[in-house]
Parts: structure tokens; C-alpha cells; sequence
């Protein structure tokens, strides 16, 4: 309680280091965040949403990205269809192009949970999934393929055992490096990232080697397949990557409070009675099951998560993952949606998304960087 002596000093018990100081249960006396909070702000709790305008604009965007969404989506599905439409073949045309649709689906979904959630495991919001070495081990693998047994090794490595075997593949790589480099002596996430790229850099200069003693024929064939292309993925594919996929995603989902811990660094999680080293390897597992059946079912996309996720960020504004999660899935397929129908409708280059897509994440990139002003 403010004794006389105190309040003939004007001095604030707050400050005095006293319980009421701690508690703020004062008599007289509100808590330091409530006292600046401007009216109708309520507290925010476990980064959700902080006041009613918060909540409508996030409303707001979710459903102006629900409408961009259905739009690419009726466009892919009716824009130049030859058929009439309610008739059979109208019907069936659609029908192939649901698979399409799919294989979007699945390649946003992983995307956006594997970014934000690596995001969130290394504390940095720059880096990506990409930077431990999925992509150059499926560039390194094509390009073995065609490299010892010609062009019929984009055959050999066309089929549901060659698709499960290359992600497999591509978690044990991760699985390996990150549990090598965090368990071991060094234990920093930093050495398991600068080993990562040196790595992925090693992998990239053998494949560039063996590329350029490919005969013209050979290295046309494999590029086709060395560029994120939604017409890459099959749709036998889909029965054993939307699961896998839904189950890694799912228990992100589920254990996102933990992942709002640990996004406020390791010091203050353990002291919150996280385990802070544990999740960050569990988080990395299910973020390598996630990148291996996005880079596996279409190829490599550097900047889709990044771009996905800064966006999510801007327009989530929270450090909630419950939120930020479904605000980078929709961003994530609107934007491979959008990105297919302009590259297919426009510049009829089919799938071939990875044009678009780089050209964006590049920009956002930069302008990220240099508001920044540091990596």
C-alpha cells in the first residue's frame, strides 16, 4: 500500500520495486501497459488479436484473399474450356484441371507451413527452408539421372517409388545435418545454417559440372525438369503426398503455441519450461518432410515461402501462428493460382510458374532487405 511518507514524495510505488510494483494491484494504481494502451486496445495474449480494428482487418484480408482465390480458381477451371459448358466434356476437361488445382493446394500448403515455422525455429525472417540444401539435392539428383544413364534417366526417375524415394532422400539429408550439428558439440543453429549452405553450394557447383558435359539434347530435357513447374507433378502423386503433407502440417498447427514460445528465443523459452533444443530439431523434421514433398512433386521454388511468408507477416500483423498460418496458406495459393493462370492464359508458357513467382519474391526480397538494412 502508498504510504503517506510516498505520497507526500509523488513517488510511485511501481517504482519502488514494491509488490503492488510487481502485481500492479494497488490500490489507485493500473499496470504500466494499461496505463499507455489507448482506449478500446485490449491486451494482447499470446500475439492474437490486439483490438477490434485488428480483428476486421484481418478479416478483411482473409476475405479479400478468399475472393482472388475462388477467382484464379473458376478461371482455371472454365477459362478456355473448348467444351459448352454444363456438358459432359465440359465436365470432364474440368476434371483434369482439379488435379492441377491439387497439386497448387499441396505445394501452398507445404510451402507456407515450412517457411513460417523454419522462420520461426531460427529466429530470422530473411532465411528460407531452401538454405539447407532441398533444392540443390533434387538439382544434384536430376542431374545424376540424366548424367549417367542419359535421357532415359528423367524416366527412371519419373514414378510413385522414384517420387517417395527423392523425398525420402531429401529428410534423411536434413535429418542428418541438423541433428548432427545440434547435438554434437557445437549446438548452434547458426553452424547447422552456414553448413547447410556450404553444402547446397558444393551440390550446386557438381551438378553445374555435370551439366556441361551433357549433349545439347540431354541438358534441354533436364532443364524442363529443373524449374518449379505445377505440370511436373502427377496425380498419382497426390495420395501419398496430401496426407503426409496434412499430418507434418497438422501437428505444426497443433503445437503453434509452443511455436509462439519459441519464436521469442531460447533464453526465454527454457525459462518458460520449453524446451527450447527439442523443439527447434522437431519443428526442422516436420519443415523437412514439408519442403521434401513440395520440392519433390514440383521442383525447386526459392522465393515462394519467403514470399508467402513476409506477406503474412505484413498483413497478419501478429506473432500468432494460428493466425499466421492460414493467412500464408491463401497468400501462398492465391499466388501459385494466380501466378499458373497468367503464365498459362497469357504468356501460354503452362506451368511454368517459377517465372512469376522468382520475379515477385525477388522484389520483396530487396525491399525487406533494405528496410532492414541488415540480413
Amino acid at each position: 500500500m502508498t504510504t503517506q511518507l510516498d505520497r507526500e514524495r509523488g513517488q510511485d510505488p511501481r517504482r519502488a520495486g514494491s509488490p503492488e510494483a510487481v502485481s500492479g494491484r494497488g490500490r489507485g494504481w493500473a499496470p504500466a501497459e494499461h496505463a499507455a494502451r489507448p482506449p478500446g486496445v485490449r491486451a494482447r495474449r499470446s500475439g492474437a488479436i490486439t483490438s477490434r480494428r485488428h480483428g476486421l482487418r484481418y478479416v478483411a484480408v482473409m476475405a479479400l484473399l478468399g475472393g482472388l482465390s475462388l477467382f484464379f480458381t473458376l478461371g482455371i477451371l472454365g477459362y478456355g474450356n473448348p467444351m459448352p459448358f454444363g456438358s459432359s466434356g465440359y465436365w470432364l476437361i474440368a476434371q483434369m484441371r482439379i488435379k492441377t488445382l491439387l497439386i497448387i493446394g499441396v505445394v501452398a500448403f507445404c510451402q507456407a507451413m515450412a517457411t513460417v515455422a523454419f522462420q520461426t525455429a531460427t529466429n530470422n525472417r530473411i532465411i528460407t527452408p531452401s538454405i539447407m540444401g532441398f533444392e540443390s539435392l533434387y538439382i544434384a539428383i536430376q542431374t545424376g539421372a540424366v548424367f549417367f544413364f542419359g535421357i532415359a534417366g528423367v524416366t527412371m526417375l519419373t514414378g510413385l517409388p522414384q517420387f517417395l524415394m527423392q523425398a525420402a532422400a531429401m529428410v534423411l539429408f536434413a535429418t542428418i545435418l541438423y541433428s548432427w550439428l545440434l547435438s554434437g558439440k557445437f549446438s548452434n543453429i547458426h553452424i547447422m545454417l552456414l553448413v547447410g549452405v556450404v553444402i547446397g553450394g558444393g551440390l550446386g557447383s557438381l551438378s553445374t559440372f555435370m551439366q556441361r558435359v551433357l549433349t545439347p539434347s540431354e541438358f534441354d530435357v533436364l532443364t524442363a525438369r529443373l524449374f518449379g513447374n505445377i505440370g511436373n507433378g502427377r496425380a498419382e502423386y497426390l495420395p501419398y503426398a496430401i496426407p503426409i503433407a496434412l499430418l507434418a502440417g497438422g501437428v505444426l498447427w497443433w503445437r503453434a503455441r509452443r511455436l509462439n514460445v519459441v519464436a521469442l528465443g531460447r533464453n526465454t523459452a527454457d525459462n518458460l519450461g520449453v524446451n527450447h533444443k527439442r523443439e527447434v530439431m522437431f519443428i526442422l523434421l516436420l519443415v523437412s518432410v514439408l519442403m521434401a514433398m513440395s520440392t519433390s512433386l514440383v521442383g525447386p521454388m526459392t522465393f515462394l515461402g519467403f514470399l508467402v511468408a513476409t506477406l503474412a507477416y505484413q498483413f497478419a500483423d501478429t506473432y500468432s501462428h494460428r493466425m499466421l498460418f492460414p493467412m500464408a496458406m491463401l497468400i501462398g495459393y492465391t499466388v501459385l493460382a494466380g501466378a499458373f493462370f497468367i503464365m498459362r492464359h497469357v504468356f501460354y508458357a503452362e506451368g511454368a510458374v517459377t517465372l512469376i513467382i522468382e520475379l515477385l519474391g525477388g522484389i520483396v526480397f530487396l525491399i525487406v532487405l533494405m528496410r532492414k538494412g541488415r540480413l
